[in-house]
C-alpha cells in the first residue's frame, strides 16, 4: 500500500490518496499507469505527483494509441540516481519505451514531440535507449530546474523542498507540499548554515545547495514517512 500526495494544479491543494501498487494512478483515466510502475525502483512509501502531469499521461497514451512501457517515474531525492534538480524528484516525469526496438522508440519519442503537451521530450542524442518527457514548471529558478518557493506556495515542488530539508536534519516543516511558517523556518535555518542571505525565499542559489546536499544520502533518521 502506498501513499500517494496529488498537488491539484486547478484547485491549488494537496490531496492524499492511498493505492495498492496495481492500482492506477490517480487523474489516470485509461488504466495506463499503475502506481507500481509510477514508482518505478523508488523503494519509499510516500509518492508525489501533480493532476497535470497525471492528465497528461493519459491523453497523451491516446494520442499514441498503443500501450507504453514504463521504465521510471518517480524518486524521492535522497534516493539519488539522477541529477540534482530532476523532475523525477518532483513526480512530473516519465522515461518510457526502455523495452521498445529502436524504430518504436523512435516513432514514441516523434509522437510525444508531435502531441505539443509535454513541457520537455528529452533529444535522442541524450536518451538513445529511452524517451523522456515530463510536465515541469516552465518559470525555473536556475537556467533549468525548479521553480523558486515561498511562503504560502503549493506543490510537489514543495515537497521536494521539504524532503530535502527533512533528509539534512532541517525539520520542523512536515512533508505536505505547503509552504508554510514551520517550512519558513527550515529554509532559513538552512539558508544561514550555508552563510546566504536568510531571507526564506527558494532560488537558485538555495535550490542549488540544498539539491546537491541532499541527493542520493539515502534515508536519514529525519526523513518522514507516513
Amino acid at each position: 500500500m502506498a501513499v500517494i500526495l496529488v498537488y491539484n494544479n486547478d484547485t491549488n491543494a494537496i490531496e492524499r490518496y492511498q493505492r495498492n501498487e496495481n492500482d492506477i494512478m490517480p487523474y489516470v483515466y485509461n488504466n495506463s499507469l499503475t502506481v507500481n510502475e509510477f514508482r518505478g525502483s523508488s523503494n519509499a512509501n510516500l509518492l508525489w505527483t501533480d493532476k497535470r502531469t497525471m492528465e497528461t499521461w493519459s491523453r497523451f497514451r491516446d494520442f499514441y494509441g498503443a500501450a507504453i512501457p514504463v521504465g521510471f517515474a518517480f524518486k524521492r531525492i535522497w534516493e539519488g540516481g539522477h541529477s540534482p534538480q530532476s523532475q523525477h524528484y518532483a513526480g512530473t516525469a516519465l522515461d518510457v519505451g526502455q523495452a521498445l526496438a529502436p524504430a518504436q522508440r523512435n516513432r514514441l519519442r516523434q509522437r510525444a514531440i508531435d502531441f505539443g503537451l509535454w513541457s520537455y521530450v528529452e533529444p535522442a542524442y541524450l536518451t538513445p535507449t529511452w524517451v523522456h518527457m515530463d510536465k515541469r514548471n516552465l518559470n525555473p529558478a536556475c537556467v533549468s530546474g525548479y521553480p523558486l518557493l515561498r511562503l504560502g506556495d503549493a506543490s510537489s515542488y514543495v515537497l521536494i523542498l521539504q524532503d530535502a530539508l527533512n533528509a539534512l536534519g532541517y525539520t520542523g516543516s512536515g512533508l505536505d507540499g505547503v509552504f508554510g511558517s514551520g517550512t519558513d523556518a527550515a529554509v532559513r535555518r538552512f539558508q544561514q548554515s550555508f552563510g546566504i542571505p536568510a531571507d526564506g525565499i527558494v532560488g537558485c542559489v538555495s535550490w542549488t545547495l540544498l539539491t546537491q546536499s541532499a541527493r542520493g544520502i539515502g534515508q536519514t533518521a529525519t526523513v518522514v514517512n507516513p
